[in-house]
C-alpha cells in the first residue's frame, strides 16, 4: 500500500483530500503545520507529499528544501499545493524537486492523476537507485592478490579518462566485471553501460545489434530498433568477445569508432554518438591477425590501455575472499543465515586448477547451497568429486607429458561422474565405456568409488 502525507492549514482542504486517496486504496496522513509534517517524515517513508505553500509556522518551499537533504529512500515525490500560485513560486518549487504543482480549487481528476504519476515516478527513482547500487556492488574487484590490486590501481588511474580499453582474459576470470568497474569510475558512471556479447549473435543480425535499423530493414521485426551504439550514447559500449566478429562487421565497427558516426541498417542519413568502448576478448587478438581473422588497424583503435585479467589459479589467494563473498550472496538470495566453511574445504578449493577461473567458483558455491539447503557450514564432504583432488595435479606441477595427460583424463572422467550425480554406468554410457572399463580406469587414475 502506498502512503500520502498530506500538508494543509485548511482542515476542509485535508478531510476531502484524505476522503478521495482513500477511496483509491492510499493509506492517508495528514497535518496542518510544517513542524509536524518533518516530524512524521522521519517515522514513516511517505510515498507521496501533497504540501501547501502557505502554512502557519513556515513557508511550505523552505519545507521542500529541507526534504532536499534527506536519504533518498525517505524522499517522497511533492506535489505543491496553493491557492495564492505565481510563476515565480511554481519555478521556484521545480527547481527545488517538486515533482508538480497543483493551484486551489483543486480539481479531483487531475489530483488523482498527479498522485498517480509521482508513485509511478518514485517507483522508477527507487528501481534506477537500486540498479546504480547493485552495478557498483558488482563492480567491486574483490581479492587481495597483487594481481587484484594491480587491477583496482589501474581502473583507478585509467577510468576517468575516456580512452578505449582491451581486457584480455580466459573465459570467466572476470572480464565484465573488469569494464564495469571501469565504467562505474568513469565520468559516465551516471550514463548507461550496454553490453553486447558478439559471439552470441548470428553473424546475419550483428549488424542491426551494433547498429539498430529503420524502416522495418528487419523482416518480421519491429518498424525500428536502436542498436546498441545508439543506445549507449553519452555512456559505456562493452563489446565482449570482440574476436569473435566477423572481418565485415568489423570494417563497420572500426569506422564508427573512427568517425563517432554509423548509419542504421535501411537509414537514410547517420547518426552521431558519444559512446566508450570497452571491447574483451579470450583470444591472442595478434594471433588472430597473423592468421587474418582479426582486422589490425581495428586491434589498434581497440587497444588504447589494455588490461589483462589472470586466471584464478594465478591468485589461489584470492579465493578464500571470494569463496566467502558468494556464500554471503547466495546466502541472502536463498534466505539462508549466514554460511560457514570449513578450512579443509577452503583448502581443497585452493588446490583446485579452477579452468572455469571465478565463474566456475561462483557456480559451484551456489551448487552446494542449492544441494544442502540445511548446511551452515560447508565441509569437505559437500564439494563435488570433481574438486576433490591433490595439488599434485596442478597443471603446473606436471613434469612429464604422461603426468599431464593422466591429470587430464582424470579430471574429465570425475567431471563425467560429477554431471550423472555419481552414478558411474551413466558415466560410463556418456563417456562410451563399458562399466567394466570405467571401473578399471578409475583405478589406475587412483580414483576411488568413495570419492
Amino acid at each position: 500500500m502506498k502512503h500520502i502525507l498530506i500538508v494543509d492549514d485548511e482542515a476542509d482542504i485535508r478531510r476531502l483530500l484524505e476522503d478521495i486517496l482513500r477511496e483509491e486504496g492510499y493509506a492517508v496522513a495528514s497535518t496542518g503545520s510544517a513542524g509536524e509534517a518533518l516530524v512524521l517524515l522521519r517515522d514513516v517513508t511517505y510515498d507521496v507529499m501533497l504540501l501547501d505553500i502557505w502554512l502557519p509556522d513556515r513557508d511550505g518551499l523552505d519545507v521542500l528544501n529541507e526534504i532536499r537533504t534527506l536519504d533518498s529512500g525517505n524522499k517522497p515525490e511533492v506535489i505543491i499545493i496553493s491557492g495564492h500560485g505565481t510563476i515565480e513560486s511554481a519555478v521556484r518549487a521545480t527547481k527545488l524537486g517538486a515533482f508538480d504543482f497543483l493551484e486551489k480549487p483543486l480539481s479531483l481528476e487531475r489530483t488523482l492523476i498527479v498522485v498517480k504519476n509521482a508513485i509511478e515516478a518514485r517507483r522508477l527513482r527507487s528501481e534506477n537507485e537500486e540498479f546504480k547500487r547493485q552495478l557498483s556492488l558488482h563492480a567491486a574487484i574483490t581479492g587481495e592478490s597483487v594481481a587484484a590490486k594491480a587491477l583496482r590501481q589501474q581502473i583507478k588511474l585509467m577510468a576517468p579518462t575516456n580512452g578505449r580499453v582491451l581486457i584480455y582474459g580466459e573465459s570467466g576470470s572476470g572480464k565484465e566485471l573488469i569494464a564495469r568497474a571501469i565504467h562505474a569510475e568513469s565520468l559516465r558512471r551516471d550514463r548507461v553501460f550496454v553490453e553486447l556479447n558478439c559471439a552470441a549473435i548470428p553473424e546475419d543480425y550483428i549488424e542491426s545489434e551494433l547498429f539498430g535499423y529503420r524502416n522495418s530493414a528487419i523482416a518480421g521485426g519491429p518498424a525500428e530498433k536502436r542498436g546498441t551504439f545508439e543506445r549507449a550514447d553519452g555512456g559505456t559500449l562493452f563489446l565482449d568477445e570482440v574476436g569473435d566478429m566477423s572481418l565485415k562487421t568489423q570494417a563497420k565497427v572500426l569506422r564508427a569508432l573512427d568517425e563517432q558516426r554509423f548509419t542504421p541498417v535501411g537509414a537514410a542519413h547517420a547518426m552521431s554518438v558519444d559512446v566508450r568502448v570497452i571491447a574483451a576478448t579470450n583470444k591472442n587478438l595478434e594471433e588472430e591477425i597473423a592468421k587474418g581473422n582479426f582486422r589490425e588497424d581495428l586491434f589498434y583503435r581497440l587497444n588504447v590501455i589494455p588490461f589483462y585479467v589472470p586466471p584464478l589459479r594465478e591468485r589461489r589467494e584470492d579465493i578464500p575472499l571470494l569463496t566467502r563473498e558468494f556464500l554471503r550472496e547466495f546466502g541472502r538470495q536463498y534466505g539462508r543465515p549466514r554460511i560457514e566453511i570449513a578450512e579443509d574445504a577452503m583448502e581443497q578449493l585452493k588446490q583446485y586448477h579452477w579452468p572455469g577461473n571465478v565463474r566456475e567458483l561462483k557456480n559451484l558455491i551456489e551448487r552446494i547451497l542449492i544441494l544442502n539447503p540445511h548446511a551452515l557450514r560447508i565441509e569437505r564432504k559437500h564439494l563435488p568429486m570433481l574438486v576433490h583432488r591433490g595439488t599434485g595435479n596442478r597443471r603446473e606441477d606436471f613434469t612429464t607429458l604422461q603426468q599431464a595427460r593422466e591429470a587430464y583424463e582424470r579430471d574429465y572422467i570425475l567431471k563425467k561422474i560429477d554431471e550423472c550425480h555419481g552414478n558411474i554406468s551413466r558415466a560410463a554410457e556418456t563417456l562410451g565405456l563399458e562399466r567394466s572399463h570405467l571401473y578399471r580406469k578409475m583405478r589406475a587414475l587412483g580414483i576411488s568409488v568413495r570419492e
